[in-house]
């Protein structure tokens, strides 16, 4: 059988509805998977005004089990006349058995308690309520006189288990089986089986299923596009919200005056897709004046909706060509003495000291990563970088910062890297978006990130649980993708060090807050790595204190000790690895004495150690030496014992061991690995 649960309500907002599936995905898994009721899939559907769960195939009632219950002491369950005492009858009465039922085994009284499974209607009944008011999200509100608090009034509720109504209540709503269709199409409508709910609710204009409803929104949009020989250039990010926003889809094509394409393009689109989620529309890869509104309207008359939309983005846009020609009156490095009136964060000093930070860490990599035929136009990027943070536009627009530096910078004369470079260094956008592709951006990029980190770090305001308001998370991974897309060499650690000491926040313990930042950037390297590398190899090559050093080797080392694991005497290596490990521990004595030698297996180990000729950068030749170091580790423990009575003897053996564990650490700490 299958079960449907549908929640109605005023209109949600677009991220609670993305929040709220996954949120309702985890719960439901949750609560079939502790009570043990099979089930089939779960679909999760949303509209503006709904919250739809389906079960697929759940089981009708628990399975009913036996298990043995284990009580007290014989000697407590009897009294001295070997009658059951208040502790056995309280036993007895909790598990719902009789003597009949008990057995004494280990000297404690035991019983085979048979338990009932229960029905999945009762398990539901009693949990749904639970499960959506638990639902989590930003500005949840109360209404009416009730205690409840949703992100919107809840209004109607359909519950069908076996397509009849499993009657359930949610903050005094009570279920039935009648939805409601489309805001403008009033009238309820029946549900009579679980079949037939999206068939009905597409009759009554609302496309439940996101999928189809998207791909609703392409096909249309695409259709009309075409009428005016035009192209739509799809974000997937606001597909997906416009998505959301919408039952039932009405594309609506709207125009604006054509002087507004004077200003930067990105502007533009960014009025139309970001501020108002309008598809933009496209000729020959150059931006029309034109676009395409996604209404979520019933009718054919939208000569409203289009008139209503070209008086807001003319608003909008007369407001953007009135910064972008004030802005452009002056050079874009005219604007930096006006950072100096603009905070960059409490105790942290103003934007302008920022950028003479930016300028000094730029150079500081610039050397590092032995770019000094760039460092001029580097360095020009650096002092520009935060220039168009006292731009009009800017302040108007803010998630245009960098791209509207790029813009100003090429209207000022600077050369094209560097205006390329100004809008890199706040690359990447987000988890997935690209990397800066050229050195200036990145140069720039990492210096800027990190001297983020630091100040946040400084202040004590470091991320916690999965709170992170001021994004730390996100800048030390942009860093990493940063240096691991374009293979930068670079010492994190040092750059830290460098950072810390020219920020000008109070800093009581420089070596804590550092070991801090060191701690928690390693953490960030590893989760990202997790991906494709397992959790115990990653912990093999990133535990020791060089793992920041230079992020790119470590890759190296993670895909070799990766290959090795697969190795099908991988086991062997591994153990006479952790061996030599458990047997050093702390000791570090290296001074070998051949004359000390009184087997063979020494001599033999400790040639072919003397024949390893190291080459940090081939770790393929380490891996096959230490592959062949096996043997000899083998042939060495079978033969010799370490702890021998001559103290001199068991200094040097130990002295042996600690070679062969200097070159397998070159790789890493194989104790972390588990097999």
């Amino acid at each position: 059988m299958d079960y449907l649960i549908e929640v109605g309500t005023e209109e949600l907002p677009y991220k609670f509805i993305l929040s709220a599936k996954k949120q309702l995905e985890n719960a439901f898994q949750k609560l079939f998977k502790e009570n043990q009721i099979s089930f089939d899939n779960i679909l999760f559907h949303a509209t503006p005004r709904r919250l739809l769960v389906i079960v697929k195939n759940i089981a009708q009632k628990q399975e009913d089990v036996q298990k043995i219950v284990k009580g007290p002491k014989a000697s407590i369950f009897y009294d001295e006349n070997n009658k059951p005492t208040s502790a056995a009858l309280g036993f007895m009465k909790k598990n719902n058995i009789t003597l009949d039922d008990i057995f004494v085994e280990d000297n404690y009284v035991q019983a085979k308690v048979n338990i009932k499974g229960r029905l999945t209607s009762e398990i539901i009944t009693e949990n749904i309520e639970k499960i959506f008011l638990s639902l989590e999200g930003n500005h949840f509100m109360r209404w009416a006189d009730l205690s409840y608090k949703f992100q919107r009034p809840i209004r109607w509720i359909v519950s069908l288990l076996d397509n009849k109504e499993l009657p359930v209540s949610i903050a005094q709503v009570k279920s039935s089986q009648y939805s409601r269709g489309h805001r403008f199409k009033s009238d309820s409508c029946f549900i009579p089986s679980i079949d037939e709910y999206e068939n009905i609710l597409l009759k009554n204009n609302v496309i439940v299923d996101e999928s189809k409803r998207k791909q609703t929104i392409v096909d249309e949009t695409i259709k009309l596009a075409k009428t005016i020989d035009a192209e739509v250039v799809f974000d997937e990010e606001l597909l997906e919200e416009v998505c959301e926003l919408c039952e039932w889809v009405k594309p609506v094509l709207c125009s604006f005056d054509e002087k507004y394409l004077s200003i930067p393009e990105k502007v533009v689109v960014t009025v139309m897709a970001t501020h108002q989620r309008y598809f933009p529309l496209y000729k020959n890869g150059k931006l029309l004046n034109k676009f395409i509104t996604i209404a979520n309207y019933i009718g054919d008359d939208v000569s409203n909706i289009v008139e209503g939309n070209v008086r807001v983005i003319k608003a909008r846009l007369e407001d953007a060509i009135f910064f972008y020609e004030d802005d452009i009156k002056t050079k874009l490095e005219d604007k930096l003495d006006d950072l100096k009136g603009m905070t960059f964060q409490k105790n942290c000093g103003n934007m302008f000291d920022k950028t003479m930070r930016l300028i000094e860490l730029s150079k500081f990599l610039t050397t590092m990563l032995k770019a000094d035929n760039k460092k001029d136009d580097i360095l020009r990027t650096a002092k520009l970088a935060k220039c168009d943070l006292a731009t009009k536009l800017v302040f108007e627009f803010t998630e245009l910062q960098g791209f509207i530096g790029q813009s100003y910078a090429g209207l000022s004369c600077e050369k094209e890297n560097v205006a390329l470079g100004i809008c890199e260094h706040y690359f990447p956008l987000n988890a997935k978006s690209e990397t800066p592709g050229q050195i200036e951006g990145q140069i720039v990029s990492i210096a800027d990130k990190m001297d983020n980190i630091v100040s946040i770090f400084a202040q004590g305001k470091k991320p916690t649980g999965s709170a992170d308001p001021l994004g730390v998370r996100r800048q030390v991974l942009g860093i990493l993708r940063t240096i691991l897309d374009n293979k930068l060499n670079i010492d994190l650690v040092s750059l830290i060090d460098k950072t810390i000491e020219i920020s000008p926040c109070q800093i009581n313990d420089k070596i804590q807050l550092k070991n801090q930042i060191v701690e928690f950037i390693e953490q960030r390297l590893k989760i990202y790595l997790n991906e494709n590398y397992r959790y115990d190899v990653l912990d093999c090559v990133l535990s020791g204190d060089n793992s920041l050093r230079n992020i790119n080797d470590a890759i190296l080392k993670l895909d070799i000790v990766t290959k090795l694991t697969q190795d099908s005497d991988f086991n062997i290596f591994c153990e006479n690895a952790n061996r030599i490990i458990r047997i050093l521990k702390d000791v570090k004595n290296d001074s070998i004495d051949i004359s000390l030698f009184t087997s063979e297996s020494e001599k033999e180990l400790y040639n072919k150690l003397n024949s390893f000729i190291e080459n940090t950068q081939d770790y393929n030749k380490l891996a096959l030496f230490l592959k062949e170091l096996t043997p000899h580790i083998v042939k060495f423990f079978d033969n010799v014992l370490v702890m021998d009575k001559d103290e001199s003897v068991k200094n040097n053996r130990i002295a042996l061991l600690t070679k062969a564990k200097n070159i397998y650490s070159l790789l890493g700490d194989f104790s972390k690995i588990v097999f």
